[in-house]
């Protein structure tokens, strides 16, 4: 049952949505079903060890497009459980077919989920097409009461516009943005709409700077806060709540202390396989990484050789 009605989505979503969620990777078998446990063991570590606030379930880094609608679903099903109350939960329900995203907006509000996440579609043969996603979204909005975040990146083909994205914040249930365009486009928008609409970005090395620079108190998300953190070794939420607290200089230094542990996973990503890459270094951390779903690819040997060679040289505390 969700927290809040439409008329106090906004307000909701502005005292609720805060600190350092995580876009989950899905893990898959050898058989490639979804790995149940693994999953849940991975929420739980997240939770417990990393201190994550929330999660971003069934996304692009979720695989969600090699997905059935049913396991979709489960995913959902699976996040709720797993999170249990010690964390907030956003369901991706983004989808090229309407009626797709609104049956997972529809399961996501009746299973438990906090927010849903769209990303604007892919527009064939669309120029100008700013009255089709205010259409677009007022549709889903007037379909559900959760709380939905938008998401623009490249891969629609085109970025929404912090002018735009503006319009869209005066839609009742819209309470947020994953915005994945550069910096300048972000920081007008927080500046346009930053009353009515809750601004991210996927990128964690910007992160400190949107807490000192914009104000930001929402990191809405990536995998680095499960993959360059360990029990032993948190920080970046060391240095998250240093910037919280105020406290920026000693902030930054947390921060750039971490710039080898990105540069080893940043140096070893074959272009063409995020997932895979993603996922062994998960399991050079003892998570459940498991494979990739066709179409994407798997490492080579000789590119896990290359990765835990990195790895190991990163300095991250892993014991």
């Amino acid at each position: 049952m969700l927290k809040y009605d439409r008329k106090s989505a906004k307000d909701h979503a502005r005292a609720a949505m805060r600190g350092i969620w995580a876009a989950a990777l899905m893990p898959f078998r050898d058989d490639l079903a979804i790995d149940e446990d693994g999953f849940r063991a991975n929420i739980d570590h997240w939770i417990a060890d990393l201190g994550i606030d929330g999660f971003f379930i069934a996304g692009k880094q979720g695989e969600f497009y090699a997905m059935s609608l049913d396991e979709r679903k489960r995913c959902f099903d699976l996040a709720v459980s797993a999170c249990a109350g010690r964390a907030q939960t956003i369901m991706s329900c983004s989808d090229q077919n309407m009626d797709v995203v609104i049956e997972l907006a529809r399961h996501a509000q009746a299973c438990g989920a906090d927010w849903i996440v769209v990303h604007a579609p892919v527009l064939h043969f669309t120029k100008a097409q700013d009255e089709t996603l205010v259409r677009y979204y007022e549709t889903i909005a007037g379909k559900v009461d959760i709380g939905i975040a938008l998401w623009s990146h490249p891969d629609s083909g085109y970025l929404m516009s912090p002018a735009l994205c503006n319009r869209l914040a005066d839609i009742e249930t819209v309470v947020a943005i994953k915005y994945s365009v550069p910096r300048p486009m972000y920081a007008e928008l927080t500046r346009l709409a930053g009353d009515r609409i809750i601004v991210s970005t996927a990128s964690e090395e910007e992160w400190l700077d949107n807490i000192l620079d914009l104000g930001w108190r929402l990191y809405l998300c990536s995998s680095p806060p499960y993959l360059i953190q360990t029990a032993k070794d948190r920080r970046m939420r060391a240095y998250t709540d240093l910037a919280f607290a105020g406290r920026a200089d000693a902030a930054r230094r947390v921060r750039d202390s971490l710039d080898p542990v990105r540069q080893a996973l940043r140096g070893t990503r074959p272009a063409e396989k995020p997932h895979a890459h993603q996922k062994y270094w998960q399991s050079l951390l003892g998570q459940a990484g498991g494979r990739t779903r066709p179409p994407m690819l798997e490492l080579t040997e000789e590119e896990k050789r290359i990765t835990r060679a990195a790895f190991d040289a990163c300095g991250l505390v892993t014991a």
